[in-house]
């Protein structure tokens, strides 16, 4: 399964090679705080709890032909939605560290400057 660092993501971002970012999230959060340009597609809890069929039922929402980068808050349920994806035919990504992460590159943080060499590291 394919993943994206946000600096990665960062430097992709305003160009001919944006990915479709799709932040599955619950509402809230997402209007409490969003990679600009992010598209809210709900279905965080309900892939949480192993309903994979919330996000085909949406898939109406997701372009073709763009690869999608999946962000939830701290990676781990944008990794199932990235399988669904991938299992539906689309070229998908998960945001490294979710929103946790991006908002940690944004701030230039300690730890997410930790992480982010441990990702490198893993490759």
């Amino acid at each position: 399964m394919s993943r994206i660092r946000p600096d990665e993501l960062d430097e992709r971002l305003g160009t001919d090679d944006e990915p479709f970012l799709l932040d599955i999230r619950p509402e809230g959060d997402f209007e409490a705080g969003a990679i600009d340009g992010s598209r809210n597609v709900p279905v965080y809890d309900e892939l949480r709890g192993g309903d994979d069929d919330a996000l085909r039922r949406r898939l109406d929402e997701v372009p073709d032909g763009r690869e999608v980068v999946t962000v939830c808050k701290m990676g781990i349920v944008a990794k199932r939605a990235t399988r669904v994806l991938d299992e539906a035919g689309y070229e998908a990504s998960t945001l490294a560290g979710g929103m946790s992460g991006w908002n940690g590159y944004e701030r230039g943080s300690v730890g997410y400057k930790i992480r982010s060499l441990w990702w490198r590291l893993r490759g």
